[in-house]
């Protein structure tokens, strides 16, 4: 079995003039580095987006039902960021220790993170087209926009989420790198060494073919899928919107022009630098490197992966809290949580009056309007 971690991990020391066996590189800098960012940077990305998202599911599970394509679409993100962030712990624990959980936790676990990530990236191009018709296309947008189409589409989102991440499923695997182990040491050393074996949860491949083909499709399938094609619908749909907008002499519309400069802000800002740096260790991977870049690159690319992951506690933010009806949604939960603690805490004397506050709140706003999506457009 011919086993393959990242293919820096396998870059030798070198010189013109020495090609002396030497030990792989030790990636000081990086490894430093991901020492900090690991068990705090993503612990915070952790946090926040675990509670945005959870807010954002269970406004629409309890207070705000799904009434437009707008609102499915946005439902599906939260639930894609939220499965994001939860494998992300998992992820920093594989990245810094051995893996323990076995082979079966190892693909369920790096499947489901790209899962994840394609549907989320493609869902977002979702909700670009969607306010594409309800904008520019207002005429047709009722026939277009309906419940049925929108399902039908996430049901199509995450199947192909599925299928793009089927070699991350049958490729990644438990296994003991064979870097790790000493070459010097005969069967019997290595049968009486006290060092424990360190097993990662990576690539694992019986052939340099496979090897090669797999290591430059799936990095590249991500850049095209999930990357490039949601910034071009993106630029696409929102550059027609702004110019729509712009057209309308309304304060509100243009406001509008700056919610939509923010979100694709945001969205270029968070993905292009990883992606880049993608683009580039994707080119490059198979190059003899000297070890000083080879660290290097691991490290941009451990920082620019960070900046990205950023984007799943922005998502909440950026597509839900920032329309009026969504904020005024949130606004009932901590009124109600607020009310539920005060009827806990002191039974006798809050009960009915929490309780008649809270039927009067939930009619007087469930019989505002609630026509159109959920965004502020």
């Amino acid at each position: 079995m011919y086993n393959t971690s990242n293919q820096s991990e396998y870059d030798l020391d070198y010189n013109d003039t020495d090609y002396d066996l030497v030990e792989p590189c030790s990636h000081h800098k990086n490894h430093s580095l991901e020492q900090v960012v690991g068990p705090y940077v993503h612990s915070i990305i952790f946090i926040l987006g675990f509670v945005g998202n959870s807010l954002v599911i269970v406004t629409y599970a309890c207070y705000k039902r799904t009434k437009s394509m707008t609102d499915v679409y946005l439902l599906n993100v939260a639930i894609a960021d939220l499965l994001f962030v939860v494998s992300l712990p998992l992820i920093v624990y594989n990245e810094l220790s051995s893996w323990s959980m076995g082979p079966v936790a190892c693909k369920l676990l790096r499947g489901s993170y790209s899962v994840n990530l394609y549907s989320g990236m493609l869902l977002l191009a979702c909700i670009s087209t969607d306010r594409y018709i309800a904008i520019v296309q207002a005429r047709r947008s009722f026939r277009l926009r309906s419940l049925s189409y929108s399902r039908v589409i996430c049901v199509m989102v995450w199947a192909s989420a599925i299928l793009l991440s089927v070699p991350t499923f049958y490729f990644y695997d438990r296994y003991e790198p064979s870097h790790t182990k000493d070459v010097f040491m005969d069967e019997d050393e290595m049968n009486q060494s006290s060092e424990p074996s360190r097993h990662v949860c990576d690539f694992s491949f019986s052939d340099n073919t496979t090897a090669w083909r797999t290591k430059v499709a799936v990095p590249s399938i991500q850049l095209a899928v999930g990357f490039f094609l949601p910034l071009l619908i993106m630029i696409f749909c929102y550059s027609a919107i702004i110019l729509t907008l712009l057209k309308a002499r309304n304060f509100q519309r243009h406001k509008a022009v700056r919610v939509v400069l923010a979100v694709v802000a945001v969205f270029i800002v968070c993905h292009l630098p990883y992606n880049v740096t993608l683009l580039y260790d994707t080119a490059n991977m198979f190059e003899l490197q000297l070890c000083e870049d080879s660290d290097f690159l691991r490290s941009v690319k451990t920082v620019t992966q960070t900046i990205a992951y950023l984007h799943c506690c922005l998502n909440p933010v950026l597509y839900a809290f920032v329309g009026v009806k969504f904020r005024n949604h949130f606004r009932r939960i901590v009124q109600d949580l607020w009310c539920l603690g005060k009827k806990y805490i002191a039974p006798r004397r809050f009960s009915r009056v929490t309780s008649e506050f809270y039927v009067s709140t939930r009619r007087s706003q469930d019989g505002s309007s609630e026509n159109g999506s959920s965004f502020t457009m």
